[in-house]
C-alpha cells in the first residue's frame, strides 16, 4: 500500500471522474508523502549549474542529411555553430531537428515539450497521435507543442549518420561520433528554444527515454519549467536495463557486416540490428501481454504437431515461409518478432542504435548534484505527475514510488494494464486523460 495520509498539494483534483480510483478502474492515483530534511537548492543555482557550457545561437537550415531523415515528413533543423559535450568534446555545425505544432502566445510561456522515446523521431503525431487534438493533452489551440530530436539519432540531429564537418568530403561520422548524454540533449535543446524565443516551459512530458529527459529538464528550475510528467522511466540506469542494452549491442557487434562501425550506410548489419530489436521488443512487453496476444494464456493449447521437415527448418533458424500458417500461436510469435525486426532494421541505423543505447548508461540525475537519488529528486520543486504501470518490466513500479515519495509536489498515477513497458502507447487513451487533467488543473 502507498502512504495516503497526506493529501497531495494539487487541488482541486484535476482528473476526470472516469479516472477516479475504483476497484476495476483504468488508473489509480495516490498521494505520496514528500521527503523531509533534504537540502533544497535554489532554482537560480540549478539554472547556473546547468549552463556551465558554451552557448551559441543556432541558425535555421532545411538540409536533409541521410535517408532515414528523408523518410520523414517535413521538419525544421536548427544549427548550432559550436557545442561542448559533457565529455569536453566540441561539436561544430550541429544540426538539431525538431517539429512543432500550434502557436506561442504573447507571453511566450505556453510551450509544452514532448520528449520522444529511444527509436522514435520528433514527429510525435506519428507515434503518439491519441494525445493530439482539441480537448486532448496536446491541444494545439492552447499550447505551442514542440519535440526535439536527440543527438545520436538518425532522424535529423547530429549523429553517426550526419556529416562530420571536419572529415574529408564531410563524410558521415559513423562510429566516430562521440558519446553523448541525456544532459547534452537537454542543454542543446534549450539553446534551440532560446533561439525560438521561448521564455518559459509550461510542461515537459516524456515516456521511457523521454521520461529521463523530462526529469533532466526539471533541473532548470520552476521559473523556467513549470511542470513535468515523467512516464515509465527511471532516475538512474539500472544494472538490469544496462544488461539488456549491452546484449542488444553485442548482436550488432557480432554481425560480420558491422565492420567495427565502418559499414556503408546502405549496407547495414541488418541481421544484428534485427536480433537486437527482437530482444528489445521482449523487454517492452509483459508475459501476460504476450500470452494474451498469441493465445497462449493458461488453459489454451499452444503447440501443434509438425512434420520432420518443418522441425528441421525451425531448429536451423531459417524462415519456413508459408508453412507458418495463421492461427498457430508459436508460429505467430515468430512471425511477429520477425516482422517487427525487419520493419525496424529498414528504418534505423546500427551505429545510431549503439549511440542511443549507450546514452542510457550515463543517466543518473544525482550525478554531480546530490549524494543520492532521493536528494536529487527533492531538488525538483515543480508539480509532477508520475505515470507508471506495475507490469512494466524495464522500469519498475518501485522506482516510480521512490520518485513520487521524493519529489515534494508530486502525484503517482498507476495505469492498470498488463501491457508492460509499452503501456504508454498501448493505453494511450488512459495516459491522455491523466496528462490532460494534470495540465488543465494548473495551466489554464
Amino acid at each position: 500500500m502507498l502512504p495516503s495520509a497526506q493529501v497531495a498539494r494539487l487541488k482541486p483534483d484535476p482528473f476526470p471522474p472516469s479516472l477516479s480510483p475504483i476497484p476495476h478502474g483504468a488508473v489509480t492515483f495516490a498521494a505520496l508523502a514528500p521527503c523531509h530534511n533534504l537540502p533544497i537548492f535554489s532554482s537560480r543555482q540549478m539554472l547556473r549549474d546547468s549552463l556551465t557550457y558554451s552557448h551559441t545561437s543556432p541558425t535555421m537550415s532545411p538540409q536533409i542529411a541521410n535517408r532515414f531523415e528523408a523518410s520523414l515528413d517535413a521538419q525544421d533543423i536548427a544549427r548550432i555553430s559550436l557545442f561542448t559535450l559533457e565529455s569536453g568534446v566540441i561539436l561544430r555545425d550541429v544540426p538539431v531537428a525538431y517539429k512543432s505544432w500550434g502557436r506561442m502566445n504573447v507571453s511566450r510561456d505556453n510551450c509544452v515539450i514532448v520528449c520522444h522515446t529511444l527509436t522514435s523521431s520528433a514527429h510525435v503525431t506519428s507515434w503518439w497521435p491519441t494525445l493530439f487534438g482539441q480537448g486532448r493533452a496536446f491541444d494545439t489551440s492552447r499550447y505551442f507543442i514542440i519535440c526535439l530530436n536527440y543527438l545520436g539519432s538518425p532522424f535529423g540531429s547530429a549523429g553517426p549518420c550526419s556529416p562530420d564537418p571536419d572529415a574529408e568530403g564531410q563524410r558521415p561520422y559513423g562510429a566516430k561520433f562521440p558519446r553523448t548524454t541525456i544532459r547534452d540533449d537537454v542543454r542543446i535543446h534549450r539553446q534551440v528554444l532560446d533561439r525560438l524565443g521561448v521564455r518559459q516551459i509550461a510542461a515537459v512530458v516524456g515516456a521511457s527515454m523521454g521520461g529521463m529527459h523530462t526529469l533532466e529538464w526539471a533541473f532548470f528550475g520552476p521559473e523556467y519549467v513549470r511542470k513535468i510528467v515523467p512516464i515509465a522511466t527511471s532516475c538512474r540506469q539500472s544494472g538490469w536495463c544496462a544488461a539488456w542494452f549491452e546484449t542488444q549491442r553485442q548482436c550488432i557487434y557480432d554481425d560480420p557486416k558491422y565492420l567495427d562501425g565502418e559499414y556503408d550506410v546502405d549496407d547495414q548489419p541488418v541481421r544484428g540490428l534485427e536480433t537486437a530489436r527482437k530482444i528489445a521488443n521482449l523487454t517492452y512487453k509483459s508475459k501476460p501481454a504476450m500470452d494474451e496476444r498469441f493465445h497462449m494464456a493458461p488453459g489454451v493449447q499452444a503447440g501443434r504437431n509438425i512434420s520432420s521437415q518443418d522441425a528441421k527448418k525451425e531448429i536451423n533458424g531459417t524462415d519456413s515461409g508459408n508453412s507458418h500458417r495463421a492461427g498457430q500461436p508459436i508460429e505467430a510469435v515468430s512471425s511477429y518478432l520477425r516482422y517487427q525486426a525487419q520493419k525496424f532494421a529498414a528504418s534505423f541505423d546500427a551505429n545510431c542504435y549503439i549511440a542511443m543505447t549507450l546514452k542510457f548508461d550515463t543517466h543518473d540525475i544525482s550525478r554531480g548534484r546530490a549524494g543520492s537519488i532521493p536528494e536529487a529528486l527533492a531538488m525538483i520543486t515543480q508539480p509532477a505527475l508520475i505515470i507508471c504501470a506495475r507490469s512494466d518490466g524495464l522500469y519498475s513500479f518501485d522506482e516510480h514510488v521512490e520518485m513520487g515519495r521524493s519529489i515534494p509536489n508530486s502525484r503517482l498515477c498507476v495505469v492498470d494494464t498488463n501491457e508492460g513497458h509499452d503501456f504508454f502507447v498501448m493505453e494511450a487513451d488512459k495516459v491522455n486523460d491523466a496528462v490532460r487533467g494534470f495540465l488543465d488543473q494548473s495551466l489554464m
